[in-house]
């Protein structure tokens, strides 16, 4: 027999040592891959906010905080509905130190002859909006018409399908790229289209608390300050000067989100850290185990000649095709749990939760490899000096 095709010999005669090793690599792999795909996750959907953001202070009705937690609007899919007199932007607009101004309304719908799904419909103005609109643009690129439809990236419809709202047909017309938060389950239309909509679900018998015209109302205020200007002040004004409205600052809201984040994150650090040294710790009390078992082995083999360089070369080897598989089988594994249950982590957690692209799940998973088979290799390294300076003649003495 070739020394060469020893140590898979070895592996395949040892099928329970062999697996037993395989599992806890595996172990290891999965804690590490899927810990760092959920941690640049994170910090992806933090980015999306932040650049999806695009306003400074947020107003709405005293009648949201019964509703909805102000704190954490922006993070959820259905934000409810809620409605004030559209003169409140006409007020914001005349604040000093006000840059722009932008009104939407929100519509949630229902799942019953009258609607398709329940979904959050929220209307914008193209000509005014700097928050949604600027994606809008890069999605679909053309002006959005009556009864046009914008959907997120978690709702399931397809572009080109229509979607029957309070029982009026509207035209699914793009897709907003995955943003990680709320704004991935809503429906975004025109300011027109959310009018004609607001008065059907009346006609229908909903009650929406809308006391009026339905034209004449909104359900927020999204504000960007001048640079030169502070948003706290323009926030404290609002409070103290418009009346039946509750005015937010967005900086609170990304402290809550990257608080929270942070806190995520440094958990899952924890929790890897203390996979990787447990599990490290296995596999070197396993190799301890496998010393004794294999002394007789490695004795016979220096007696018919191998060198030491070459036992040590046959525990690597054997090692490596432990890493690679228990690595590959880690990763699988994970991608099977991170991906596709990527929307109930995010519920979880209550953060944003934006997946990394397939360029860096190949990077992680690159890195995750090179981690798991660095890992076996220093784990193995010991047992490789213990096992190639036996003492071959006093083992084979104490076979006997």
């Amino acid at each position: 027999m070739k020394f060469r095709k020893l140590p898979f010999r070895n592996l395949t005669k040892k099928p329970g040592r062999t697996a037993m090793l395989t599992v806890l690599v595996m172990i290891l792999s999965f804690a590490m891959f899927a810990g760092a795909a959920t941690i640049f996750s994170l910090r992806n959907g933090m980015k999306s906010l932040e650049a999806r953001l695009g306003a400074d202070v947020i107003v709405v009705p005293v009648s949201a905080k019964s509703k909805v937690n102000l704190d954490e609007m922006l993070l959820q899919g259905t934000v409810g509905y809620f409605y004030m007199d559209s003169d409140v932007l006409e007020k914001v607009r005349e604040i000093d130190g006000v840059e722009k101004a932008s009104a939407q309304t929100f519509l949630a719908t229902l799942r019953a002859d009258c609607c398709s799904i329940p979904v959050q419909v929220i209307g914008i103005d193209p000509d005014t909006d700097f928050t949604v609109q600027p994606w809008i643009a890069q999605s679909y690129g053309k002006p959005l018409e009556t009864y046009d439809l914008i959907v997120g990236s978690k709702v399931g419809t397809e572009i080109g399908s229509t979607l029957r709202i309070y029982q009026q047909d509207c035209q699914v017309v793009g897709r907003l790229d995955s943003t990680g938060t709320g704004m991935d389950t809503a429906v975004y239309t025109t300011m027109d289209t959310m009018h004609l909509l607001l008065e059907a679900a009346q006609g229908l018998g909903h009650d929406l608390k809308i006391t009026g015209d339905p034209d004449e109302v909104i359900s927020a205020v999204y504000i960007k300050v001048k640079d030169d200007s502070s948003a706290v002040s323009v926030n404290n004004y609002i409070n103290v000067h418009i009346r039946k409205v509750e005015s937010v600052q967005t900086k609170n809201m990304l402290t809550t989100v990257s608080d929270g984040m942070a806190g995520a994150s440094s958990a899952m650090t924890i929790l890897i850290g203390g996979i990787w040294v447990l599990t490290f710790l296995l596999i070197i009390a396993a190799f301890c185990m496998i010393i004794r078992e294999r002394r007789l082995e490695f004795a016979v083999l220096r007696m018919l000649g191998a060198s030491r360089r070459m036992l040590s070369g046959m525990i690597f080897t054997e090692t490596a095709a432990i890493c690679v598989l228990g690595s590959v089988l880690g990763i699988l594994l994970a991608c099977a749990v991170v991906f596709p249950f990527g929307g109930l982590i995010e519920e979880k957690l209550g953060l944003p939760f934006l997946q990394p692209g397939a360029g860096m799940c190949i990077l992680l998973a690159a890195g995750t490899f090179l981690g798991v088979l660095l890992t076996g290799t220093v784990a193995s390294m010991w047992t490789a000096n213990r096992l190639s300076h036996v003492d071959a003649s006093k083992i084979l003495r104490e076979g006997n």
